[in-house]
Formats: C-alpha cells, sequence, structure tokens
C-alpha cells in the first residue's frame, strides 16, 4: 500500500468532501487597470500581472510595473504572494499560475487566497490545473471568458491536509522531473531544428547554376482561391471547409471550435480540395506564416474565399511546399498590406518566384527535407511526439492522484 492509500485509509476512508474554490479561500478578488492616459502609472515597481503571463507557472516577476498612485486610482490590489490565479478573459482563460511575489493583477485574473487551515494552495492550484478543459468549457462570449463566479462556485476535492500535503509533494516531485525533461527534449528539437535549417538553407542554395531557372510561381503551378461561402448557411455536418483560420505556421488544424460544414459539394467541383494540394491563407497576422500541406486524413474539404490553393503536374508539390517554407515568409513581409487585416493578394503569390532544377533533383532535395520535417514537426512521431507524450504522461498522474470517492 502507498503512502497515498495509507494517509486516505487514516484520515478519509469513506470518502471526501466536495466543496466550492470560494469555501476554501480567505479572500477571492479581481485586479484593475490602471487609467492608460496616466503614463506615469506605468513607471513604477509594483509588479502588475496581466493574463497573458499566466501560464502554468510560478511568478517571479511581470513585465509591467506600477506606482503606488496607480494603485490607490485603480481598482488593482496588492495581493500576497502564493495565490492561486485563475485567468479569466481571453486566449489564456482557465489557465492558473501562482505568484510568488505580492503583485497586482489585472481585472481579467481571479486571485484565490487559500486559507492554510482548509487547504494547501499547491493542493488547490494542481486541482483547477487538473480541471482546466472544464473549467474553459464554461466560457460564454465569442472568447470563451470565464468570470469570477464560475471560480467561486467551482467543485474541488478537499481531502484532510496530511492528504493534501502528500499529494502535493508527489506532484511537486513529478513537476521538476518533467521540466527537467522537458528542458532536455526542447534542447534537442531546437538542435534538430537547427540542423534542419541548415540542411534546408544547402539544399536549396542555386547560386552560380546555369540550369537552374528562378520561376513565377504561377508558372509552373495552377492557382486558385477558394468560393465565397455565406457563412448565415454554415451547417453542422456535411463537408469541411478550409477556411484559413484553420491553417497555423505550416499545418493544418481543425478542431470544433475552428471547423465549419457546407451541406455538400455539388456544383462546387472546382473548389473542391485534393490530397497535397498547398493552402496559404491570404488574411490575417500570420499571413506569410499561414500554410500547409493537405493529408488525405484532412479531406473531404471545400476552398474558401481568402485561402489559395496551390496543385501542379509539372513540378514535385513538396519541392515547391519546402521551396514556400524556405522564402514565402520574408516575401510577404515586403508585399503584404499594413492595414488592420493584413493582406497578400493572388498575383503577389503567383509572382513569387522559386528556383526549378530538374525534377530528379527537385524530387532527392524533397525526400531529404521530407524526413527532417517529419522528425522536426509532426506531432504523430519524431522528438515532438515524445514531449506530448511526457506531458501526457504527466497529466494522467495528476489526474489519477487528484481523483477521490466523493463522501456520501
Amino acid at each position: 500500500m502507498s503512502k497515498i492509500d495509507e494517509l486516505i485509509q487514516q484520515y478519509c476512508p469513506d470518502g471526501v468532501e466536495w466543496v466550492k474554490l470560494v469555501d476554501v479561500c480567505d479572500k477571492v478578488c479581481s485586479g484593475g487597470t490602471p487609467s492608460r492616459g496616466k503614463g506615469d502609472y506605468f513607471t513604477g515597481n509594483i509588479p502588475w500581472l496581466r493574463t497573458q503571463e499566466v501560464d502554468w507557472k510560478d511568478v517571479y516577476g511581470t513585465e509591467i510595473k506600477i506606482t503606488e498612485e496607480a494603485v490607490i486610482n485603480s481598482s488593482a490590489k496588492i495581493i500576497p504572494e502564493n495565490c492561486v490565479i485563475v485567468a479569466m478573459y481571453g486566449a489564456t482563460a482557465g489557465k492558473v499560475c501562482i505568484n510568488k511575489i505580492p503583485l497586482t493583477t489585472n481585472q481579467a485574473c481571479c486571485n484565490l487566497q487559500i486559507n492554510p487551515h482548509k487547504a494547501h494552495y499547491k493542493f488547490v492550484y494542481y486541482c483547477v490545473c487538473n480541471e482546466y478543459e472544464n473549467i474553459k468549457s464554461l466560457g460564454q462570449g465569442s472568447q470563451n471568458n470565464i468570470n469570477a463566479q464560475i471560480v467561486k462556485n467551482y467543485l474541488i476535492p478537499v481531502p484532510p491536509l496530511p492528504v493534501q500535503e502528500e499529494i502535493v509533494k508527489i506532484l511537486d516531485t513529478f513537476t521538476e522531473l518533467q521540466a527537467e525533461l522537458q528542458a532536455e527534449l526542447q534542447a534537442e528539437l531546437q538542435a534538430r531544428q537547427q540542423q534542419y535549417q541548415y540542411y534546408r538553407d544547402k539544399l536549396l542554395s542555386f547560386e552560380g547554376r546555369s540550369d537552374v531557372k528562378w520561376t513565377k510561381l504561377g508558372d509552373v503551378t495552377d492557382l486558385l482561391s477558394g468560393f465565397p461561402f455565406n457563412s448565415t448557411q454554415f451547417t453542422d455536418y456535411g463537408v469541411r471547409l478550409m477556411r484559413g483560420v484553420n491553417i497555423k505556421r505550416g499545418q493544418l488544424c481543425f478542431n470544433d471550435t475552428d471547423d465549419r460544414f457546407w451541406k455538400s459539394s455539388e456544383g462546387l467541383d472546382k473548389y473542391i480540395v485534393n490530397e497535397n494540394d498547398i493552402v496559404i491563407s491570404m488574411d490575417g497576422s500570420l499571413v506569410g506564416k499561414s500554410f500547409g500541406m493537405v493529408k488525405e486524413e484532412h479531406l473531404p474539404l471545400l476552398l474558401v474565399q481568402r485561402v489559395a490553393r496551390i496543385r501542379s503536374s509539372v513540378v514535385n508539390i513538396n519541392y515547391i511546399f519546402h521551396c514556400i517554407n524556405n522564402w514565402f515568409p520574408n516575401y510577404v513581409d515586403k508585399k503584404k498590406t499594413h492595414g488592420a487585416i493584413p493582406h497578400i493578394s493572388m498575383k503577389d503569390i503567383a509572382n513569387f518566384t522559386v528556383p526549378i532544377p530538374s525534377i530528379k533533383e527537385q524530387e532527392r532535395i524533397a525526400s531529404t527535407l521530407d524526413r527532417f520535417d517529419t522528425l522536426v514537426n509532426d506531432l504523430s512521431q519524431g522528438l515532438p511526439a515524445e514531449i506530448e507524450a511526457r506531458k501526457q504522461q504527466y497529466e494522467y498522474y495528476r489526474d489519477k492522484l487528484l481523483s477521490f470517492k466523493k463522501k456520501a
């Protein structure tokens, strides 16, 4: 029998109480933002935490610091160290951190000051981390924001303190080991990425080669932009749409949040996407970096407006993809519009030039770079998969340690 089992048998053999987070707190508060019109407010030495800095870690400092006057004249409040801080708005909603120094926060942080006689602050932190997906799912609005009431009313198991302390000790050890392994894997991944970049630069260097012609992309590929689908007629089923939001830095990402569907492809044959098509988002903050190659598991797909599709029967499409990966981001930086929503035109995509060696050399280069790309980037194998496996293993054991029989 493990020590945890012994402690549970000793202190809570009949199960544990599940209580609202607010019931283990001395105080729950949110913060505030000092007036942006008062520039002097942001020249002080009092740490001011924003939600983008809430990211599963201990916080020892903040990017922005404010003055005492800013605290007095705003809703920002100084909270003691070792509070459990839950982000409530935007991309980080539901994420958690612990402040290891007294600090202030903005209004998008829910700050839980834990009563040490009721719960160990690290135990509460681990519980809230473990419930991230469930808490996030309670969000509302276009950004899935949560609020302080949701946080305060969320139920967690609270075993007696000796059980909590032993679980914290185990999870702290797991967390430290996880961080060390993650650092080692990240260092190895970075080395592989540098190696990949070296070979990509070397393989795609054609300086002084008279047998290689730099050619406009539009002259060797078939380019098409998508159909202007009416968003009011999107359905919950049918053919998935290939949208710009589904293209993330060289990868295609489909999920319940971003996916949209059209009832059928009838009459839209021209816009059916094929395996090995390259797709490029023509709009958005990541324009020039949002491109990817369609795989069989992504199909069927229909191409939407503002997404470009590239296919070819005269050049190796994998070779073209590596050329795009190597040169296209810098090219787009020079060509894109600079309004609120950056944009690249089909004309500029067609005018992007690529070096065209013999088809045999294209195949050789593509084959070599494909292997490197798989090792570095593919989450189904290679080092990224190992990193993801370690993360899942940690989360599995955390979930096991925080699973308790509910007291009748």
